[in-house]
């Protein structure tokens, strides 16, 4: 379906007027001008707030918006969803918490042959969109790719370039992100905030999802992967850890699980955790966490914090989001250490005798990395849609993008993938 429709535009960003959606509208503005015949829009519901987002797009890159189109679309309206799905190849969708606002979106593309990537970050969404979609997409030509932002495709590409840069045989890999401001400071917009606030209150949903939607267990390599305790010093970075709660650890295994299944390819063990400089920073890190969790999961604390977001996340969140200044002078690391076998006896012997260490590292990672990733994976669909996998689906980042150029564009436009030791 995907081919038998005349589309008018190549790419259309929804919820352009939104906080991230206002970076992607500028990125995708710098990245396309000079595109021969790539005619791209912008929608969302109040037709004003999206021609001041191309106004102060335009501002902000000094390119010329003026050809590029708005379109009114409500996710509560599924014939508008249905006529802009069918008017563009691949709808960018910024609208979020993903939980309550992304199902409808998906299903339109779906339904009309176009195809559909988000920056979604919440595990639940993205595994039920699969449980879901999956066979409707591949039948309908159309690719689903998820969590195409900061969450996940750092964690997600630099498990793959750890494994092409690995010297044998790779079996565990445990990721370390380090979230790093500049002088003025930083702070989130509350959108961010929503979608972890209900990801926390209906954390149940996650696990019956995934009860109900059982696959076929992956082979079980020795040695096992260590469970670390919820929070731990790092002797390697010389820094207090906790587990990362977002959903790198989920697009990890759901990627790793498609290359092995449809390619073959050694499934990676894979651990997620998040680390901070001092054990002042990590005691306020759990405290703040657990009162959090805790208010999450009854209904008037939860509303609560959603009513007052800066209150109770002390000024990390708010409606304003960071200023250009913050973002500018925010960067992000991601430190990786690996372990494997220099060969297959090696690994008969069940003992690690190779290790390697790599790192990530980028711009600030939800508004200035995020719109660069968004920008590149869509181009990427969009120019290399034969070397994706089969005919469409819905896929994690690297299932999808495995076999594109994807990581080299990354390079190219301001993430850095490097080795860092070996051993």
């Amino acid at each position: 379906m995907a081919d038998t429709i005349e589309r008018v535009y190549s790419l259309v960003v929804f919820g352009a007027s939104g906080f991230t959606g206002q970076f992607v509208v500028e990125e995708v503005a710098k990245k396309t001008n000079d595109l021969p015949n790539f005619k791209w829009a912008i929608a969302g519901r109040n037709e004003d707030k999206l021609k001041k987002c191309l106004q102060q797009a335009s501002q902000v890159t000094g390119i010329d918006l003026s050809s590029v189109d708005v379109i009114i679309a409500d996710v509560s309206d599924p014939e508008f969803l249905s006529d802009m799905a069918q008017s563009t190849k691949l709808v960018l969708n910024c609208v979020g918490p993903y939980r309550f606002y992304g199902q409808p979106v998906v299903q339109a593309c779906v339904d009309n042959g176009s195809h559909h990537i988000d920056i979604c970050g919440e595990p639940w969404f993205l595994e039920a969109m699969e449980a879901k979609f999956n066979e409707a997409a591949a039948e309908s030509g159309v690719y689903v790719i998820g969590a195409c932002g900061f969450d996940s495709i750092p964690a997600d590409y630099s498990v793959e370039f750890t494994r092409q840069k690995f010297p044998g045989i790779l079996n565990t890999v445990e990721s370390y992100l380090s979230l790093n401001t500049g002088e003025k400071g930083s702070s989130a917009n509350i959108g961010t905030w929503y979608s972890a606030i209900f990801g926390f209150a209906y954390a149940a949903d996650l696990a019956l999802l995934r009860k109900n939607n059982k696959k076929e267990p992956l082979p079980k390599y020795t040695p096992k992967l260590k469970k670390r305790p919820s929070y731990f010093f790092s002797d390697q970075l010389q820094k207090w850890c906790v587990r990362f709660p977002g959903a790198d650890s989920s697009v990890v295994r759901r990627s790793q699980s498609f290359l092995y299944r449809n390619k073959g390819q050694r499934p990676i063990q894979y651990g997620a955790y998040f680390s901070v400089n001092s054990l002042f920073s990590l005691i306020c890190l759990i405290f703040g966490g657990l009162v959090f969790g805790l208010m999450a999961k009854f209904e008037f604390t939860r509303n609560l914090l959603l009513k007052y977001p800066s209150f109770f996340s002390m000024g990390t969140f708010s409606d304003e989001g960071p200023s250009r200044e913050q973002i500018d002078g925010a960067t992000f690391s991601m430190n990786l250490f690996a372990e494997g076998f220099s060969n297959e006896e090696a690994e008969k012997s069940g003992v690690h005798d190779v290790k390697l260490a790599t790192r990530i590292s980028g711009p600030e990672a939800g508004y200035a990395a995020t719109p660069i990733i968004m920008v590149q994976a869509a181009l990427t669909l969009l120019q290399e849609q034969d070397s994706l996998p089969g005919k469409g689906g819905v896929l994690p980042g690297l299932a999808a993008f495995s076999e594109t150029t994807l990581l080299s564009r990354l390079q190219k436009n301001g993430l850095s993938f490097s080795v860092i030791e070996s051993d």
